[in-house]
């Protein structure tokens, strides 16, 4: 007679795996804490002078609403992103030429990713900006003009948005 036998399997557990519990922060950071503040502030002023992750200069420079926008705008142009994508960052009639743009596809090419090469940009008053960059793709280099607006709330967004001829 064969006697067949049959394993059990442990049954598997219902509940998430454990967490990490390394209190440690990568790269020797302090831990983020609501009262980090007050201990920072507590500090002698020569010890906060001499740390270099809060020295002023050595801070990373966040990047401008130009370059931001490029990037965003030639993503959706090239069908990188969808144009829903853009909705937050628009205002006024941008989000629909943003829309009939993208339909063409101005800035897609075959086998190459389109970069934006180089950004310029006039002030046109308090708080407008009109921005023109010019993207390469491969051996061919595209226009892409816009307008940025700083809202009330202090934050930029596009209100036009057009491309040179295909």
């Amino acid at each position: 007679m064969n006697k067949v036998m049959s394993r059990t399997v442990p049954p598997r557990p219902r509940h998430r795996p454990p967490t990490r519990r390394d209190t440690r922060r990568p790269g020797g950071a302090p831990p983020r804490t609501a009262g980090r503040p007050a201990a920072t502030a507590a500090r002698p002023a020569a010890t906060r002078a001499r740390n270099p992750r809060t020295a002023p200069e050595t801070a990373l420079r966040q990047p401008r609403p130009t370059d931001l926008f490029a990037d965003r705008l030639l993503a959706v142009l090239s069908g990188q992103r969808p144009v829903h994508w853009m909705l937050r960052h628009t205002a006024g009639r941008a989000y629909d030429d943003l829309a009939r743009l993208a339909e063409r596809g101005p800035l897609r090419a075959r086998g190459m990713r389109p970069v934006v090469q180089d950004i310029g940009y006039y002030v046109a008053g308090e708080g407008a900006l009109e921005v023109f960059a010019r993207v390469a793709t491969g051996d061919r280099l595209r226009a892409m003009a816009f307008r940025l607006e700083r809202g009330e709330d202090l934050r930029w967004r596009c209100t036009a948005v057009e491309t040179g001829p295909a």
